[in-house]
Formats: structure tokens, sequence, C-alpha cells
């Protein structure tokens, strides 16, 4: 008769384990974006070899950097069952008062910098306070908040794009040797913007409060979380970080642009969805959203390279959209 050891029974236990945390690891919210992006990223070093230069590599993230800190912004909100259509227009508000005080107004370049993301910040606030206590649905919100700092954007800007910039506001568009590579300074800000909000999002009460705010606010009401408080906090934050999404968009393009921005919201918007954020609230992964946006940058970039017209990639991109929306409406009604 065979006897069995403890250390049978622990080794019997692991290997079992392994396939069910496989399983769960499989579950994760940014997985599949991430899968996504690995795939992409081979699909296009197969078509050119100039797609996994060191250079290439960093001008992707480069181009997706304005788009990704507005993402992160757009996360937080609709982790809360929200959306924001203003955070591209806000964010070209904020850089056209960051660069005509220091250019025409003799504001030094630290504090335009403070005020254009003040005025970023309050526009966020306002979002919150019309959400909240006027009790209107976000959309329509943003939506009025929208044209509000585009046309602001215009009437201060006189319709003129403002050259001649300090180095305080455009310092986060220098490089610095990674290896043989050059990386932006922005690049890195977007970066770390991500990090502090996975921080945030997955380590601390507030960001389990995100959560349950966006899975059923009611809910979350009855269990004691100030689900008011915490939704004007999460907009006045997202407007505070397009304020630093408008300094990474100075630092790209060295200018202030009333233009900029106009179709930053949706792009944003793609990002988040595209990185299995769910527009119904209360699921996703910052993380996803940060593999969302790659994603967009990969295709564009490669498309690119590979000599596709532009048109497609609007094409492809608007197809992956619909595809990640139809995935999660398929994954929510499989929950209920």
């Amino acid at each position: 008769m065979s006897t069995v050891t403890a250390t049978d029974r622990a080794e019997a236990e692991g290997g079992r384990g392994l396939p069910a945390r496989a399983a769960r690891l499989l579950t994760l919210p940014a997985v599949g974006p991430l899968v996504a992006l690995l795939l992409a990223c081979g699909y296009f070093s197969i078509r050119t070899d100039r797609f996994l230069t060191g250079a290439n590599l960093s001008l992707i993230v480069q181009q997706v950097m304005v788009v990704g800190a507005l993402a992160v912004g757009q996360t937080i909100v609709i982790l809360t069952a929200g959306i924001d259509l203003s955070n591209g227009a806000v964010m070209a508000l904020g850089t056209i008062f960051m660069t005509k005080l220091a250019v025409g107004g003799g504001v030094p370049g630290g504090w335009a910098i403070l005020i254009g993301v003040a005025v970023c910040t309050a526009f966020g606030a306002l979002n919150g306070t019309l959400v909240t206590m006027a009790k209107l649905p976000p959309f329509i919100v943003t939506l009025g908040t929208w044209n509000i700092a585009f046309a602001l954007t215009h009437v201060y800007s006189n319709e003129q794009t403002i050259t001649g910039l300090p180095t305080s506001l455009t310092f986060l568009g220098r490089t610095f040797p990674l290896g043989n590579t050059d990386v932006t300074y922005g690049s890195v800000v977007m970066l770390a913007l991500f990090a502090v909000a996975w921080y945030v999002l997955r380590q601390t009460a507030a960001g389990r409060h995100v959560y349950a705010v966006g899975d059923n606010r009611e809910a979350a009401r009855l269990t004691g979380i100030p689900d008011r408080r915490l939704l004007l906090t999460v907009y006045t934050v997202a407007g505070a970080i397009y304020g630093l999404a408008g300094l990474l968009l100075i630092g790209r393009t060295s200018v202030g642009d009333p233009q900029a921005g106009q179709t930053d919201n949706l792009d944003s918007i793609t990002a988040v969805v595209l990185g299995g954020v769910s527009l119904f609230g209360g699921r996703g992964s910052i993380i996803g959203a940060l593999c969302g946006a790659l994603i967009v940058g990969v295709i564009r970039n490669g498309l690119q390279l590979t000599g596709v017209p532009s048109i497609y990639q609007v094409l492809i991109t608007g197809i992956l959209v619909i595809l990640a929306v139809s995935v999660d409406q398929l994954a929510r009604r499989r929950r209920t």
C-alpha cells in the first residue's frame, strides 16, 4: 500500500493550481489588449524591418503620448460609467492659456503652466458639478463644455497660432539617450501618469470606490461610499490630467495651436475602448488603456511604413472599435 507524503500532496496541489492561475491570468482585463498589441507588432515587424527599430518604437510612443495622457483621464471617468467629450477642447484651451500668457502676457513659464492646468482643472470641476449636483447626463454635460472650451480657445487666441515659446514650456519635447535610442521626456511623463493611475485604482480604497460606483452607483452609495464627492473628484482630477496633456502637446509641437485637440476626444475614447475598459463602467484596466493607445499608434505607424493610404488607417481603427465594444457587450450580457 503506497503512502502519500506531504510533499506529494503539495506538488499535486501546485500542479492543479498552475492551470487555475493561468486561467485567472487570461481573464485579466489587460490581457486581451496586450495580446492584440503584440500581434500587431509581430505582423508589422514581418512586413517591414524598419518597424522594430528603437527609433521607430520611440516615435510611436511620442505620437501617442498626448492621446495616451488624455486616455488616463478618460479611463477614470468611464470607469464611473461616465464619459468626457470635452477633454480635447479643454486641453487645447489650457495650451492657449499657457502659451499666450508666457509669450504675450509676460508671465513666467512656470506660472503660465500652473494657470493653464488650473483652467483645465476648473473645467473638470464644472463637469463634475453638473453631473453630480444638477444630475445631468455626462454625455450632455461634456458635449456642452466641449463647445464652450472650443469657443473660448478661438476667442482668446484670436485664431492665431502662438510661436516663440520659452524653453520652460517646451522642455518635455527634449530627448535623452536610452541605449542607442532618443526618448522624449514627455514619453516618460505619459508612462508615469499611467503608473500613478494604476497604483491609485488598484492599490487604494479610492480606486476601489471608483470601480464600485461605476458598477452600481446606488449599491455603492448604500454601502457608505460618498458617490457625489467621488464623481466630482474624478472629473476634477481628469481635468488636471488634461492640462498635463496640454503641456505634452506643447512639448511635441512647440506652438500653441487653437486648432489642436479637435478629434483627440474621440481618439482617447478609442484608446480606452480598445484597451478593454467597459463603456458601461466598473470594469477595465488602466494598463489596458495604455495598450489601446499603443495599438492605435502601432497600426497607424505600421500602415504608414508599409505604404497603406491613411484613410485605411481610419477604416481599420473604426472596425476595431466596433469589435471591441461588441465583445464588451457580449461579455456584459453573459455576466447578467
